[in-house]
């Protein structure tokens, strides 16, 4: 959708009133963000999967502007010298002034010209240029807050690059820059400052203090118009960041957000409401081979699987093809992405196989990067253990088939006994011997640099989920983004995606959230919350999120069992269906297993309807308990049967029937009955109900069921 034109555009010094519709060939748009090229977070996924559709709109007269950091410019950047003529001027000018600026292609689909700025070169300007700041707008930015210093570093840099690219060009340019995230929204405050006669858009993917409160445990979306931000903010020592973003809000001709929940965030914490809400995306292109969905989850599954059996030599008690990979991943926020739920569901979840004496093993990787000065010595050894027995097989096998062929060629059926002989024996009981271990299989894969203040290392020494033989769900902590080139586990991102059966995200804060879309787009199941954005797109544009592999849990609860308890239970459904075979056949394979569609609930405005398929999901879709349910006054009398109802899903492989229940909150669980107020859900408000209204489904047991012990 074209962007619409806001009304201050017209205030620009110099600039020409614009035609709705101009020729590009006249427009050149820069790009700026600190992820350019520079792998930190999800915002580098959104100018990535966008990069190839915008360079073709756009062509050479589109730029994308970031951070020079040598170890990725190596990897990912191709340098080469200037094509545009006013822009090869402007990088020269600004090079013989005391500046590093390089030129070159990204090395990813589209290849986009790039111009990385070297912050770190004009470091001697710092002191000054937060004079400056100060003198101009009233931020002053701390000596210690380095990554503040880094985003004033920054903006001054592009804001000189953008005046000089005007002051470069010899016709009045029409010039268009789009900054995203704060630590690029000074450069945009100053364009503005100076008049210089650029058309702004800023985008907000996350405020600061939304981040920062829903870290600190707060009930931020009750209380979201009650904050003083001031006050919150300064509590937290980012007054100073909190300036910058609220100013670059302020001052952009466009503001725009990822998501409507976003949105209403911007609302009250930024104290403007953006003009336009965008919704990240993703180049579904390479992942479009649906029919080969189920030969790539099984590849990239074999290389997970062994990796697996060197991380857990010595402990390999469990079989790997009734092992289970979940997983989670993205920015290391312990509470926000959700983490502290995953774990305490796990933990749950490994009581109940263990109780129940299931065969079933499930391994949880955590991919959250966090510091750490090198690999785990003990994880590199298994891996160097898993290759030296695959050698020691792989010379017995040659043994033994050079034995067999000198049988055969004689014309006599080889003995089996002797086709073995002593050294052959001596060579394997060597190799088994070398497997034994002394310690369990670690948890991290690396040396963390804060082991005894790491929260998830916390929570595992908590919750006593050690990877011992006894557990059912073992726990592996990789604090690294995945690379191919890694002499660990040499996968990229989207391989090992694939090759997993379930993404779990149960995010409190988590403005769009592409981790859940990416698993959509790959065929993978995933569970998400209705506190995220892509939750509250799919709830909007879909009629049915759970018929397409997405699974939506309740977290409107201030308490957290609920929420907890009701993880652990999609779990135990997900690992029913899974033992079965069904979800991968029902994800890759949608128009060939059919069933009985159910009654479409009623939906406002245009939705993508349920695909003739059995979806992956084996529950059924319900309303959250702050919302009327139309079974309360069909089924009043009916009464849930677990073992009947059970049988009907190994038989009809349909999904489980909900009870209907006059007072929902009783029917959480996890929530007794006995009137204990602590055990009951919060309901929420009014103002989140209208915020993201969702149809969220519950997993419900009778109370003397052991499923919810």
């Amino acid at each position: 959708m074209p962007l619409a034109r806001s009304l201050s555009v017209t205030s620009l010094s110099g600039l020409e009133e614009w035609d709705e519709e101009f020729d590009l060939e006249d427009a050149v748009l820069f790009e700026i963000a600190w992820e350019v090229a520079n792998k930190v977070g999800g915002i580098y996924t959104v100018i990535q999967t966008k990069a190839r559709l915008t360079a073709e709109e756009w062509g050479e007269n589109y730029f994308l502007v970031g951070p020079y950091v040598e170890s990725n410019v190596r990897t990912q950047v191709e340098l080469i010298e200037p094509t545009n003529p006013v822009l090869k001027r402007t990088i020269d000018k600004m090079n013989s002034s005391g500046c590093k600026v390089y030129f070159g292609r990204w090395l990813i689909e589209g290849s986009p010209y790039v111009v990385l700025i070297d912050v770190a070169f004009t470091a001697w300007s710092l002191d000054s240029w937060k004079r400056e700041l100060w003198d101009l707008c009233d931020i002053g930015v701390p000596w210690f807050d380095r990554e503040a210093n880094d985003a004033v570093l920054f903006g001054f840099l592009t804001a000189w690059l953008l005046g000089e690219f005007a002051a470069q060009s010899e016709e009045p340019p029409h010039i268009v820059a789009h900054f995203h995230e704060w630590l690029a929204g000074l450069g945009l405050v100053l364009c503005r400052h100076r008049k210089l006669p650029i058309a702004t858009i800023f985008t907000t993917h996350a405020t600061l203090l939304g981040r920062y409160l829903c870290a600190g445990s707060v009930d931020f979306y009750n209380k979201l118009a009650d904050f003083n931000v001031d006050k919150e903010a300064g509590d937290r020592q980012i007054y100073h960041r909190y300036c910058l973003e609220r100013a670059a809000a302020h001052c952009a001709h466009v503001f725009t957000t990822v998501s409507q929940i976003t949105a209403i965030e911007a609302e009250y914490l930024l104290k403007r409401a953006p003009d336009i809400v965008t919704p990240n995306g993703l180049n579904v292109k390479k992942f479009s081979a649906v029919h080969e969905f189920q030969n790539l989850h099984a590849q990239s599954k074999n290389r997970i699987q062994e990796f697996v059996r060197g991380h857990f030599y010595g402990h390999l008690d469990f079989n790997l093809d009734k092992t289970l990979f979940l997983f989670i991943a993205g920015r290391y926020e312990f509470s926000n992405k959700g983490a502290d739920i995953f774990l305490e569901a796990l933990a749950r979840l490994n009581y109940l196989l263990r109780v129940n004496h299931s065969d079933v093993t499930v391994i949880a990787f955590f991919i959250m990067p966090a510091r750490t000065n090198n690999f785990n010595v003990e994880t590199l050894k298994g891996q160097a253990v898993r290759k030296q027995l695959w050698d020691t097989a792989q010379t017995v096998k040659e043994r033994f088939g050079k034995k067999l062929y000198e049988s055969l060629l004689v014309g006599q059926l080889p003995d089996v006994s002797k086709i073995l002989d002593k050294e052959d024996f001596t060579i394997m009981k060597r190799a088994i011997f070398a497997t034994q271990r002394q310690c369990q299989p670690p948890i991290c894969t690396h040396n963390m640099l804060e082991d005894s203040g790491d929260p998830i290392l916390n929570c595992v020494r908590r919750i006593g989920l050690f990877n011992s033989s006894a557990d059912r769900v073992k726990i592996i902590f990789h604090p690294e983004f995945l690379s191919s080139t890694s002499p660990l586990l040499p996968m990229d991102y989207e391989e090992f995606v694939r090759g997993c059966h379930l993404g779990v995200f149960p995010s409190y804060y988590e403005p769009w959230g592409y981790t859940p879309a990416e698993c959509t787009v790959m065929g993978i199941p995933s569970i998400s919350t209705n506190l995220s954005g892509f939750g509250c797109f799919m709830e909007e544009h879909i009629a049915d999120p759970s018929a397409y592999g997405a699974f939506f849990i309740l977290y409107l609860y201030l308490h957290p069992g609920p929420s907890i308890q009701n993880l652990k239970v999609i779990f135990c459904v997900i690992i029913a269906q899974l033992q079965n075979g069904l979800m991968w056949f029902f994800s890759s394979f949608p128009d060939t297993y059919m069933y009985d569609l159910h009654k479409p609930t009623s939906t406002s405005g245009f939705r993508y309807p349920r695909p003739a398929s059995v979806p992956p999901s084996p529950a059924l879709s319900r309303h959250s308990s702050p919302r009327h349910s139309e079974a309360e006054d069909n089924d009043e009398d009916e009464r849930y049967d677990e073992d009947v109802e059970a049988e009907k899903d190994r038989v009809n492989i349909r999904q489980p029937y909900a009870l209907p229940f006059k007072n929902k909150s009783s029917a959480v669980p996890g929530a007794n009955g006995n009137g204990d107020v602590s055990s009951q859900p919060v309901r929420t408000s009014e103002f989140l109900e209208n915020i993201c209204p969702f149809d969220m489904f519950w997993y419900c047991f009778s109370s003397t069921s052991s499923a919810t012990q």
